[in-house]
């Protein structure tokens, strides 16, 4: 799809200050890696990185457009462009007229909250379809739409607004009538999800994370509320504007995003009632079972999802598909039991061992707690925990955890997680001075063992049968950061690799890392 700069720019909020250059365009990006020939490239001075520096780049990679807040220097010979502004905003929108405003075609619901994103996004969408509705997804995961799976790359936020607009857009060619997309925090304070035009916004929680990056738990805060702020930016669509919010009546910054809905709210709690609600939970091993009500209606809920958490993730998923989207109640209830498991999420490993072996995402201290308090009531025997905190991050994070692990697991290993640039030791030494503080006793309730195939290897030496060890913080992804190298990296395999060790079977080779032993 190819547009004239002016085509792209006549019905979007921009302000240019210098001529607009006649210049057809195939692409956008701010990554100048990115940038294909006949593709704009717009120089976002970032909060590290000034996008200015890679022009070059850009140039020589084919771009046919350059899109600065600087006026053009006299020496380079291509198209530019000057505007004034917001130039994350000036990117989304852009990109959302390139590829013709896709977003408007469809029925967009945006979820967003510290824990539970990619399972409340994905229980959604799996409803959606079972009721026969065409809808795709884009989640930190990966995108679905139709039969196509595409990989995201080593994402762990919301992809950039180019990659959306182009997704939604296959979307539409695809016949898709509605999207479920899942908006993190950084996603959502960068701009990514401008012009993704939100109708339903679903948030799950907001707990403590990422204070590194948005300085305050009261500026995380803000940036989750931009989800629910943007139902009133969504420009009118022939298929309607419902504008709802779907809140989660038991968070604790509920007040606030309530204030925030321009439109209608609906509210879902486990603890108190609510437009839907939930009693009677039974949470097993083996099943989640609990029942919903809607006002005098009352339904059976089972889900393989087990966990308290994921009562309040199928509740909202429920409020915004069945109150939301006028789903039945009770087929939706019942579809919730086929729903297939989300990669990384209290995921079961089993090769033939008898303990249990578990692969959770959990990376924030109330995801990290929720999750022990499930896995406890699993395990008859003792519970062993793998985790640790990630480098040039919130390193209050990285304290809290440690206490919550000794509290909440019988022995706690800390080992690598994304250390990058920082010292792998004295993330460790931080996490070791909490598990202290918090009463634990180094050799006894608590390990460090920096190499994290050789933390799996250790929970996997320390268990007897009956027990269970699980591997929290990394889940799905697929890489870990050293320095500035991502090195490929599964807690999946690294799991399977260990256990087939430890059995003396075959199975996959141990991921490397620069922590490892093997040459």
């Amino acid at each position: 799809m190819a547009k004239y700069l002016k085509t792209i720019l006549r019905d979007i909020p921009v302000n240019p200050i210098s001529d607009i250059p006649r210049v057809l365009l195939h692409g956008i990006s701010a990554d100048s890696r990115q940038v294909q020939p006949g593709f704009a490239f717009v120089a976002i001075k970032g909060d590290n990185v000034d996008g200015n520096r890679f022009i070059p780049d850009a140039i020589e990679n084919g771009a046919r457009l350059i899109v600065s807040e600087h006026p053009k220097p006299h020496d380079l010979n291509i198209a530019w462009l000057q505007l004034e502004g917001d130039l994350r905003a000036a990117l989304a929108h852009m990109a959302a007229a390139l590829h013709g405003f896709p977003a408007r075609k469809l029925r967009v619901i945006g979820v967003t909250g510290t824990d539970g994103k990619t399972t409340t996004s994905s229980m959604i969408h799996h409803l959606l379809t079972k009721a026969g509705i065409k809808a795709g997804m884009i989640t930190t995961v990966n995108a679905l739409i139709g039969d196509q799976t595409l990989d995201t790359g080593f994402h762990v936020t919301t992809p950039d607004s180019p990659d959306i607009q182009g997704y939604m857009r296959m979307m539409v060619e695809a016949g898709m009538t509605h999207c479920v997309l899942e908006c993190t925090s950084h996603g959502l304070a960068q701009g990514r999800v401008i012009a993704a035009d939100i109708d339903i916004a679903v948030i799950t929680n907001i707990t403590h994370e990422h204070l590194d990056y948005h300085g305050s738990l009261e500026a995380y805060v803000k940036a989750k509320g931009m989800l629910v702020e943007a139902l009133a930016l969504t420009p009118r669509k022939r298929i309607g504007n419902p504008r709802l919010a779907v809140l989660n009546k038991d968070d604790e910054h509920y007040g606030y995003t309530k204030r925030l809905a321009p439109g209608k709210l609906i509210t879902y709690s486990r603890l108190n009632q609510a437009d839907i609600w939930a009693d009677e939970i039974d949470n097993k091993p083996e099943q989640l079972r609990f029942t919903g009500h809607i006002g005098k209606h009352s339904f059976k809920v089972q889900s393989p999802m087990i966990g308290l958490f994921n009562v309040s993730n199928v509740l909202a998923a429920l409020g915004a598909t069945v109150l939301g989207l006028g789903l039945d109640a009770k087929q939706a209830a019942k579809d919730i039991g086929s729903l297939p498991p989300v990669p990384g999420r209290m995921e079961v490993i089993q090769m033939g061992q008898n303990f249990t072996a578990i692969v959770d995402f959990a990376h924030t201290p109330n995801a990290l707690e929720r999750s022990l308090e499930t896995i406890r009531l699993m395990s008859p025997g003792k519970l062993i925990t793998v985790y640790g905190s990630a480098g040039l991050r919130d390193r209050e994070k990285r304290r809290m955890m440690p206490k919550v692990s000794i509290k909440g697991a019988d022995i706690s290993i800390l080992t690598a997680e994304d250390p990058r640039t920082e010292s792998l030791d004295a993330i460790l030494e931080d996490m070791a001075q909490a598990a202290i503080e918090a009463g634990g006793v180094e050799g006894r309730d608590f390990f460090r063992v920096p190499d994290r195939g050789d933390a799996i290897r250790k929970a996997i030496e320390l268990a007897q049968p009956g027990d269970t060890i699980v591997a929290q913080g990394k889940g799905h992804e697929q890489s870990m950061c050293f320095i500035d190298t991502e090195y490929l990296w599964d807690d999946r395999t690294a799991m399977r690799a260990a256990l087939a060790e430890h059995l003396g079977i075959e199975g996959p080779k141990m991921p490397y890392l620069p922590t490892s032993k093997q040459s």
